[in-house]
């Protein structure tokens, strides 16, 4: 078979493309572009699954990067068990015509217990102090210890939070080239994340952007150059396109004042209680499902949602079916805001009352995602120290919290995971093979496939 890279460059859209990636500009002139139309939901772990499966969220059982288990009652964001996507995955696939087929999975997600040779993903250390120490996840487990004898600790603090940077990105792509020096695999999946930060800090402002361009651009360089030199066909590709945003609409603060959010008081503090609410959202960028515990407020939670400034689509079990996203983990109601707005996960009105994860970098324990962790309190002149302070306790062993992110959603200028934005915003799909103008993001398993498995077709044809 064909050996093939994917470069999944996140957020990349052709609207980027220009002076500040003079490597990609000249590379994508080179090859044929196609744009891929977004999915709903246009999100990283949805997308990726659809990809390397060529199913629907409906069928992948990928609704969004996080949903409400109704069995435990617990909103679960960014998990990472392989088990949780259905379908069979295009390695697997490849290895029914080749045996000797082989695949290094870098950093895409839902790397944990899968099927792929060889594969890497953030997993931090959480030892029984109370501390969080990067770390990484890797097939085969001592994949982990020689890629981090080479490249240093994974940068775990540098992949998400106020402290992102290049390195992480950049330690992504080192890895990748490692894992195929040592053993060569036929198919290698690539998970650049860079822009992701910056376009959602910044939206597309090129004053605020353009440096970030620049060294996602390198880091293209130097991949690319290095897997052609190994005679592979490059993909280049993105799972969304970010867009402008200027409004988040704090849903589950419109639900508690409808009288649909409980909660339990603690220390002072108000904690989301899921399980005994009779209707909440986890809000997902720009869209949101909608779980309804208590079946009679059904009409009403519809009619209050239809109502909201900022939402443009409320879409119950039925009607997702149009969308392909209707499965038993996605809400009871799937909503979707309009072009400049996007879901908090807020449920407090007073910030003196919030959780103390609020103000966490604390992925796995908020009921939504919140891309207001890549800031720092800006309201307070002291937070960096404050920041160096708790690192200091870090360090000496202490147990800490690094309780700094703001809690000012305005903060937010770029957001994706909706339909129907412009196709200058439109995920990219790059390669030597002529794919046409547009695909659909079915198509892209496919796409892939035909190019891995070209030198068989041509056996077989001969």
């Amino acid at each position: 078979m064909q050996k093939t890279v994917v470069l999944d460059v996140v957020g990349l859209s052709y609207s980027l493309i220009g002076e500040h990636t003079p490597f990609l500009k000249q590379w994508f002139a080179s090859k044929h572009q196609a744009t891929i139309d977004p999915m709903l939901p246009a999100l990283t772990t949805s997308v990726q699954s659809t990809y390397v499966t060529g199913k629907w969220p409906s069928e992948t059982g990928i609704v969004g990067n996080g949903w409400y288990d109704r069995i435990d009652s617990e909103v679960k964001f960014w998990k990472q068990s392989n088990k949780l996507v259905a379908g069979e995955k295009i390695w697997e696939r490849a290895r029914k015509v080749d045996p000797n087929f082989t695949v290094s999975k870098m950093f895409w997600w839902y790397n944990m217990y899968s099927t792929a040779d060889f594969s890497a993903t953030p997993r931090p250390q959480y030892p029984s102090d109370g501390l969080k120490i990067p770390d990484c996840y890797t097939h085969p487990g001592d994949l982990r210890d020689k890629l981090q004898k080479e490249l240093g600790t994974f940068p775990l603090f540098q992949f998400w939070g106020p402290a992102t940077t290049i390195k992480c990105t950049r330690w992504i792509a080192d890895a990748s080239m490692l894992v195929d020096q040592w053993h060569n695999p036929t198919l290698t999946l690539i998970y650049l994340p860079h822009l992701d930060y910056c376009l959602q800090k910044f939206g597309q402002d090129f004053s605020k952007i353009a440096n970030d361009l620049r060294e996602i651009d390198d880091v293209c360089r130097d991949l690319i150059n290095y897997y052609e030199k190994q005679n592979a066909e490059v993909i280049v590709l993105s799972e969304y396109g970010i867009t402008n945003v200027s409004k988040p609409i704090h849903i589950n603060r419109i639900l508690r004042e409808a009288g649909m959010i409980r909660y339990r008081e603690e220390r002072g503090l108000e904690m989301f209680d899921a399980g005994a609410s009779p209707a909440f959202a986890t809000p997902d960028h720009q869209i949101a499902h909608v779980y309804i515990n208590d079946p009679s407020v059904f009409g009403k939670v519809r009619s209050l949602l239809e109502s909201t400034p900022g939402i443009q689509l409320v879409l119950d079990k039925e009607q997702q079916k149009e969308y392909h996203i209707d499965h038993e983990r996605s809400g009871d109601l799937v909503v979707m805001a309009d072009a400049d707005s996007w879901f908090t996960y807020y449920y407090w009105l007073d910030d003196a009352r919030a959780p103390d994860y609020a103000r966490l970098v604390a992925i796995h324990q908020k009921p939504g995602y919140d891309p207001v962790e890549m800031f720092m309190d800006q309201t307070n002149p002291l937070i960096k120290l404050k920041a160096g302070y708790k690192l200091g306790r870090k360090l000496l062993g202490f147990r800490y919290l690094m309780n700094v992110i703001s809690l000012d959603a305005t903060l937010i200028k770029g957001s994706h995971g909706r339909v129907g934005t412009a196709r200058e915003y439109h995920p990219v799909y790059v390669s030597s093979r002529n794919v046409g103008n547009s695909l659909v993001a079915t198509d892209v398993h496919d796409q892939i496939w035909n190019t891995i498995s070209a030198g068989v077709l041509e056996k077989q044809t001969n």
